[in-house]
């Protein structure tokens, strides 16, 4: 693991960093956090001029490096092709962990997802091989975790298409998770535009010990923030207790970050960070970060008096912090290992835990298997096996043949475990799950970060519960829910009562990590002469063809597709389960366009008015008959359209149908700047109530397209079936620079045009 990839671009933005620092504390004219320097240290503009407001201001920044896992890698790299650009401005890389279904065992796993998917893989291997992208080939590993082993820096702020990318928080970065339409631009060499976010101190003494873990400081957070109270804040951890956490431990926080909805979480750089970095090959990387350690985490007057400078500040004794167990069906649902058994007999929850599932992107370090094989020796020597099925995931290739060739993995299966691929699998519902009866209420316990109904295995009747991966195995041993191992005991084959004792983990491999093929492929120095692999007539990608550019004229006589009432979210616009198939190809994705969106006129989903025939159909097939007969066509929508994940698809999608304009009562910002991007007009009533003005046969008529400038709203004239008409008024956001996006027909066409000149 001599190689340490882009150790030039590391060296350049630790250069920069005393000065961006010290900017930035003239600028506030305070001491700063560790977010505060990470941020100011990663301004588009350079160094600091002036404050900018936590939850007021919209600032530009200049990520380090951007990350794709295979998903949402396919229209990402579909768009950044359109660019005309001959390779990415930042460090970039695609990880194949998210179409490799867990079956039977990892071998056979994988074999089964590169048929399957290889059109995918290849049209991904060669396109990052174009570009200058790195690729992980599937079984590689998952993507957080090859990250941390591999390009995760203290100080650095990335940028993934993943939610649970802040898992690079554990080696102290912002990483933060984004749309693909950002990752597009920030590969492009566009400034990425993030709301300056608020910041929540978690202050940590103690030290863990016994069963409590690191996944038990997430959980205890979970249960005090909830599923929404980290929104549009960052959480910083610091204290004693936060420096005698291990870089991994570390990760899983942050990881499962996401679940309190934070922006993204982080660490100060310490001892821990030192030793994982040096573990994992990076030595050179701790000389760097030394000469400037004191920019790299928060200020001492920060941490002496947090109240001042945090938004919220939550304090935790990790030397009294029990292990805990949080569900179902949500992940801030925490219960103590004390008092969980009550609350199953309580509540209902069915008591027999059926599978117990460890590993994933947040809990799959040497650590966590450790601890987790240390449990599953004892049982073994004590005469006990696993009465539920178990899975042990390895989050990467090089934890997986170090696991092995240090007895780990013997040891599960030994225990009577199955050792599943390097990927997401059943984390990410990809999961063939063996049950009898899928409607039967049932129990499983994970090591995972999500456990919405439905996540893991599709059935709502599956109670999932999130754990340690240690608890996780020794409840497997058990086999029920009410079982404490802290206190109870369990019945061996021989008939006698056995305690289990307290896990031992081991930080990092005392011979050091090993791998025979990490499963990198580096791209070409010149990739002007790869050809990017498209199959004919594929079902599952499809190269974009530039949306057309503005004509310079009104929009007239432009028909209303559908006008949505209540709640519109992206996946409303763009569902997600079995079309996830086709995130690669945008006319055959189009077809689920807002097939969720309800009709204002008659209550009903995806059936709407066909302005032409006058009779109802699917909204994408109406939608096809216009584009077909070069009609334009408006979708009119309620309150806070398109809230949701920050998929581009649904702003793809009807653009590509011909749609022309949106109007709305309000946006959620991501769908409308993604709106912007793709060279749509995206618009808000002036007056809320001329929702109720919009007919079922409207026509639209814009009338001074010719002078969008911004802060001056729009005039649209709707004209009724009998031939009467009422003008509105419709306010915009557009800046001068997205007006040209408007005028380009997208972003992309911009960047593009640019290129040749």
């Amino acid at each position: 693991m001599a190689h340490i990839f882009d150790i030039d671009m590391i060296k350049a933005v630790y250069e920069r960093y005393p000065a961006r620092v010290a900017a930035a504390r003239k600028a506030l004219g305070r001491p700063l956090t560790l977010t505060e320097k990470i941020l100011y240290a990663h301004l588009t503009q350079g160094e600091a001029t002036k404050e900018y407001k936590r939850a007021g201001d919209y600032v530009d920044f200049a990520p380090d490096r951007v990350t794709m896992q295979d998903a949402t890698a396919q229209m990402a790299l579909l768009q950044f092709m359109t660019t005309g650009k001959s390779k990415v401005a930042v460090p970039t890389t695609v990880h194949c962990d998210h179409l490799i279904q867990a079956r039977v065992g990892a071998k056979q796993d994988l074999q089964d997802a590169l048929l399957k998917g290889n059109e995918v893989y290849q049209f991904l291997e060669s396109i990052s091989n174009k570009y200058g992208i790195g690729f992980w080939r599937p079984g590689a590993g998952i993507i957080h975790q090859v990250m941390l082993e591999n390009y995760a820096f203290p100080g650095g702020m990335m940028i993934g298409t993943d939610s649970h990318t802040p898992n690079g928080g554990g080696l102290g970065m912002l990483a933060i998770g984004v749309g693909g339409a950002d990752a597009c631009d920030v590969m492009s060499g566009l400034p990425w535009e993030l709301k300056q976010p608020k910041i929540i101190g978690v202050h940590l003494k103690g030290r863990l010990s016994g069963w409590a873990s690191a996944k038990d400081v997430i959980l205890v957070v979970a249960g005090i923030l909830t599923v929404k109270g980290g929104t549009g804040a960052i959480v910083e951890y610091f204290g004693p207790g936060a420096q005698s956490l291990s870089a991994t431990g570390k990760g899983t926080i942050c990881n499962m970050g996401a679940e309190i909805g934070a922006t993204t979480s982080t660490f100060g750089y310490d001892d821990s960070m030192r030793r994982y970095l040096t573990g994992t090959g990076r030595a050179e990387v701790v000389e760097l970060a030394d000469r400037i350690a004191e920019h790299l985490t928060g200020d001492p007057e920060v941490y002496a008096d947090p109240g001042k400078y945090f938004d919220q500040v939550i304090e935790i004794d990790l030397s009294t912090l029990e292990p805990y167990i949080n569900g179902p069906y949500t992940p801030d649902l925490a219960w103590p290992i004390s008092k969980f058994a009550a609350a199953v007999k309580e509540h209902g929850w069915p008591e027999k835990l059926e599978v117990g599932l460890i590993g994933s992107c947040t809990n799959s370090s040497y650590e966590d298997l450790t601890r987790s094989a240390s449990v599953a020796r004892q049982a073994i020597s004590k005469g006990l096996k696993a009465t539920s099925e178990f899975t042990v995931t390895p989050g990467s290739e090089t934890v997986r043949y170090t696991a092995e060739r240090d007895g780990l993995l013997a040891t599960f299966e030994e225990m009577g475990g199955v050792v599943l691929a390097n990927a997401c699998g059943p984390c990410i519902g990809q999961w063939a799950r063996h049950i009898d009866d899928p409607e039967r209420k049932n129990s499983i316990l994970t090591s995972y970060n999500r456990n919405f109904a439905k996540r893991n295995d599709g059935h709502s009747s599956t109670h999932a519960f999130v754990a340690s991966p240690e608890l996780v195995t020794a409840m497997a041993l058990s086999g029920h829910l009410s079982f404490n191992p802290l206190t109870d005991t369990l019945r061996n084959a021989a008939g006698e009562e056995v305690k289990l004792d307290e896990p031992v983990g081991l930080e990092l491999p005392p011979k050091g990590f090993d791998v025979d093929d990490p499963g990198y492929k580096a791209p070409a120095a010149d990739g002007s002469s790869v050809e990017v692999v498209v199959k004919p007539g594929s079902d599952r990608l499809q190269l974009l063809e530039p949306f057309p550019a503005w004509d310079g004229n009104n929009i007239t006589g432009a028909v209303l597709l559908i006008k949505a009432k209540g709640k519109c979210t992206t996946d409303h616009i763009s569902m997600a389960g079995p079309w996830l198939r086709y995130r690669g190809h945008l006319d055959n994705i189009s077809n689920n366009t807002l097939t969720g969106a309800i009709n204002a006129f008659n209550g009903e989903a995806n059936k709407v008015k066909n302005q032409i025939s006058g009779e109802y159909g699917e909204v994408p097939a109406v939608q096809r008959v216009y584009k077909a007969a070069g009609m334009p066509s408006v979708v009119v929508a309620d309150q806070n359209y398109g809230e949701g994940s920050s998929r581009e698809h649904a702003a793809m999608q009807p653009r590509h149908l011909g749609v022309r304009a949106v109007l709305v009562k309000s946006f959620a910002r991501i769908h409308e700047t993604n709106l912007k991007k793709q060279g749509m007009l995206a618009l808000t009533f002036a007056d809320e109530s001329d929702f109720d003005k919009v007919q079922e046969d409207d026509r639209f008529d814009f009338t001074d397209l010719a002078q969008f400038t911004p802060g001056k709203p729009l005039t649209v004239v709707l004209i009724h079936k009998d031939g009467s008409k009422d003008t509105i008024i419709c306010n915009h956001t557009y800046n001068a620079h997205q007006i040209e996006w408007f005028k380009a027909g997208s972003a992309l066409n911009l960047i593009r045009a640019q290129q040749k000149k």
